[in-house]
């Protein structure tokens, strides 16, 4: 793989995928054959996380190569994605929690040297399990991992290693091309056992046997017979997803955020007055690959918006936002929807000040997210039956009849 972080790259690797987006991919979307073949998947995440190319977009094209039947187990993990940014919408206090458990344990790590110990052992791939260790290099070399490897990773982690769980998830989301607090937080909660209370993910040494191609057979070295994790805490209640404001036209000032970086596809033509891009709120390690594509997907968003709105392109931190808009002579500043996360923490207070300035944000929602995140309430199983008609409702598949 070769990670641009332009849309055209994103575009061009969904062409290349496109044929065996169907059947071949639900036969074989299992097997991780190590970082030089990933023609069995899509690798598709990391522009798909930034929506340098739209979930619609993809799944459109996979429809009208495939149909539904066919692509269906793809599109469902297209739709994964979106389950876990709805759910964690749905109950934003599970990051706050997950933010504040991965401080304290930062803090722990400096006092606790047997703790410092193992996680350098792990953080640096010299636990003398060949797989994990190899695992480890690859995240920090190419910043990507297969999704199999990435649940056997997790699950070595927590289960053989016994380190938090907490510390892992901070560690793919500093390596991660695709990291996203959403599905990066909960798909380690989900290994753990947390997020289905009980029910955890164990790495079994046969089955990293069968799916890695042979190239590894940790037998012996892990602990297959681990219990799932627990804590002692309620259960969060589900907020019930709020309507998304509404631009009802006029002049306006266009903000960019990693979150969501195809701005040509909003109804914007001939309002936007003032662009400007929030640099990434990443945590990233410096000039890591994740650190280098972050960088490298907003100043291509950047140059296409400028493009084509005609308008040049500003960098503004957040706190410099109001100050900003102000200059360009704006009230009214439109972004994509950021997800719950360390972008919308800062746009909340963005969002705050502009308002005591007489100022509004406005957040525009996807309709793919409007359709999607509202089923998220409890396991996947409930949005993955009303795909279909979401699909149909959008009118992504030509050949679907008109369900809702």
């Amino acid at each position: 793989m070769e990670w641009i972080p332009t849309r055209a790259a994103g575009l061009e690797r969904l062409a290349q995928f496109l044929p065996h987006a169907g059947r071949a991919y639900a036969e074989r979307r299992n097997i991780d054959f190590g970082p030089q073949d990933r023609s069995n998947v899509s690798a598709l995440s990391p522009w798909l996380r930034r929506r340098l190319v739209t979930e619609e977009e993809v799944v459109a094209a996979v429809l009208a190569r495939h149909g539904f039947t066919a692509a269906e187990k793809f599109i469902q993990e297209v739709a994964w994605r979106t389950y876990w940014k709805g759910w964690l919408e749905l109950r934003p206090a599970m990051l706050e929690q997950f933010d504040a458990d991965r401080i304290a344990l930062k803090a722990q790590l400096e006092a606790d040297r047997h703790l410092q110990r193992r996680f350098a052992r792990a953080a640096e791939g010299a636990t003398g399990i060949a797989c994990f260790d190899a695992w480890v290099e690859e995240l920090r070399g190419h910043g990507w991992l297969h999704n199999h490897a990435r649940m056997w990773f997790a699950s070595v982690w927590i289960f053989t290693l016994r380190l938090p769980w907490q510390l892992g998830a901070d560690f793919f989301y500093k390596h991660l091309l695709d990291a996203d607090p959403a599905s990066n937080t909960l798909s380690w909660r989900w290994v753990a056992g947390l997020h289905t209370q009980g029910k955890h993910y164990l790495a079994r040494a046969e089955n990293i046997a069968r799916n890695s191609g042979g190239r590894f057979a940790p037998y012996g070295q892990l602990d297959e017979a681990a219990l799932p994790l627990s804590e002692d805490v309620p259960p969060l209640p589900v907020t019930p997803l709020a309507l998304a404001p509404r631009h009802d036209g006029g002049p306006c000032a266009l903000l960019l955020t990693e979150e969501d970086l195809h701005p040509e596809s909003w109804d914007l033509m001939g309002e936007i007055k003032a662009i400007a891009v929030l640099p990434g709120a990443t945590v990233a390690v410096p000039d890591s690959p994740a650190a280098r594509f972050s960088a490298g997907a907003l100043a291509d968003a950047a140059a296409r918006a400028s493009a084509h709105f005609g308008v040049d392109c500003a960098k503004v931190t957040a706190n410099e936002i109001p100050a900003w808009l102000a200059q360009q002579g704006q009230t009214t500043l439109v972004t994509a929807q950021v997800p719950v996360g360390l972008i919308a923490w800062q746009l909340r207070t963005v969002e705050a000040r502009l308002a005591a300035d007489g100022a509004r944000l406005v957040a525009l929602r996807r309709a793919w997210d409007d359709l999607l995140w509202p089923l998220a309430t409890a396991g996947f199983f409930k949005l993955k039956t009303r795909l279909p008609g979401v699909i149909a409702r959008l009118g992504l598949d030509p050949a679907a009849p008109r369900l809702l």
